[in-house]
């Protein structure tokens, strides 16, 4: 799944558009590497959100094509 769509769908960024304006302006990491909007999110990685000053890893614990919202911490585990 691409990063900007897991990102909305786990609800760690809230719009799509905001998570790959995240993407193109290198505030977005995967497994240590700079993430494009299109790069694809597997099950294991870790990625690493730079909300200002702040940085929160996540791993990724699921993928889903819908998700409820009661459901979307299932998809994730903050480190």
């Amino acid at each position: 799944m691409r990063i900007d769509k897991y990102l909305k769908l786990s609800r760690i960024i809230k719009r799509r558009t905001i998570a790959q304006e995240a993407c193109e302006s290198e505030r977005v990491m995967i497994n240590g590497k700079t993430a494009k909007p299109s790069s694809e999110v597997k099950v294991g990685d870790v990625l690493e959100i730079r909300f200002g000053s702040q940085t929160m890893k996540y791993e990724v614990l699921g993928i889903k094509e819908h998700v409820k919202k009661e459901e979307t911490n299932d998809l994730y585990r903050i480190l």
